[in-house]
C-alpha cells in the first residue's frame, strides 16, 4: 500500500507533479485522486514554488479511470459513490483552484477524467499526435464533475458535440475549440512548456493568484457586484509589496525583485486572495 502513483519534483521553482502509472496509461484510482489533491493543496501553499507543471508518465497523459476502480464502482451503494464522486470533484477543484499557475503538459492520450484533469488547469499544451476523448456516454455515465471545467473552457454548444457523441478527437480539433492553448510536435513539448514557465515566472506571483481569483469569481457575479469586488481588488492590491516592487521597476527600468528573489517581495498581510 506504500505505491506513490502521483511523482513531485521541484526544481528552480517549478513542480513538476507527474501521473505514475504507465502501464495503464496513468488511469487514476481513488488513491491517484486522493494524492493529486493533497499534492495540489501542498503545492499552493509553498512559497518555494511559483508554478506547477502536470503531466502523465510513458507515453499517455491520462487515460481517464482504471478498470480495477470501475470494477469496484459499480457495485457501490449510492452512498459509497457519493463519497466517491465527491473526492475525484475534490481533486478536479484543489487542480483548478491552485494558488499557483498550472500548466497540463498532455504528452499523450487524455481521456474522459484525464481531459477533464487538463481542463483544470490553467494552461493546456498538447503534443500533435495526442489522442483525446470525453467517452463517458459510451458506457453509460456523464463527464459530470469535470463538466464545469470544460465548460468554462470551450462553452455549450462543444461540450454538446463531443458530451453526446463521446467520440474521439485530435489536438488540432481542441486547439480549434479552445481546450488547449497550443499544439507542438512530441519533440517540442518541453520546450514549449519551459517557455510558458518563463513567461509565468516574469509574472508578480500575487497579482497571478489575484488573476485566477479573478476568472473563478466574476463569472457568477452580476455587474453591481463585480464592480465593487474589482474595484476594492485593485486598491488592495496596488498598496502590495509586491506592486510596490513592480510599479517601481517599471519606473526605474529594471527587472522587478521577483524574477531574481521570490522571497524579496513579502505578502500583504491584507486581503489574500481566495
Amino acid at each position: 500500500m506504500s505505491e506513490t502513483r502521483v511523482r513531485l519534483a521541484i526544481e528552480e521553482r517549478v513542480a513538476r507533479v507527474t501521473l505514475d502509472r504507465p502501464e495503464i496509461r496513468n488511469a487514476f484510482d481513488d488513491r491517484m485522486l486522493a494524492e493529486l489533491r493533497d499534492m495540489f493543496l501542498a503545492l499552493g501553499r509553498r512559497a518555494d514554488v511559483r508554478a506547477v507543471v502536470l503531466t502523465g508518465s510513458g507515453n499517455a497523459f491520462c487515460a481517464g479511470a482504471d478498470m480495477h476502480w470501475m470494477r469496484r464502482v459499480k457495485d457501490y451503494t449510492y452512498e459509497e459513490n457519493l463519497e466517491d464522486s465527491t473526492l475525484l470533484a475534490d481533486c478536479l477543484h484543489a487542480v483548478y483552484a491552485c494558488a499557483r499557475p498550472t500548466i497540463a503538459r498532455v504528452n499523450g492520450a487524455a481521456i474522459g477524467g484525464g481531459l477533464g484533469l487538463a481542463a483544470a488547469c490553467d494552461i493546456a499544451i498538447a503534443a500533435g499526435d495526442a489522442v483525446l476523448a470525453f467517452s463517458e456516454v459510451r458506457i453509460g455515465l456523464v463527464p459530470a464533475c469535470i463538466a464545469p471545467y470544460v465548460v468554462r473552457r470551450i462553452g455549450e454548444a462543444a461540450c454538446r458535440e463531443l458530451f453526446l457523441t463521446g467520440a474521439r478527437f485530435s489536438a488540432a480539433r481542441a486547439l480549434e475549440i479552445g481546450l488547449v492553448n497550443q499544439v507542438v510536435e512530441p519533440a517540442a513539448l518541453d520546450d514549449a512548456v519551459r517557455e510558458r514557465v518563463r513567461q509565468l515566472l516574469a509574472g508578480g506571483p500575487r497579482a497571478q493568484q489575484a488573476c485566477k481569483e479573478l476568472l473563478e469569481k466574476i463569472p457568477a457575479m452580476d455587474p453591481a457586484e463585480a464592480r465593487t469586488f474589482t474595484v476594492e481588488m485593485i486598491a488592495s492590491l496596488r498598496r502590495s509589496p509586491e506592486a510596490q516592487e513592480g510599479m517601481a521597476a517599471y519606473l526605474e527600468k529594471r527587472p522587478p525583485s521577483w524574477t531574481e528573489d521570490e522571497g524579496h517581495v513579502q505578502e500583504d498581510p491584507g486581503r489574500q486572495p481566495r
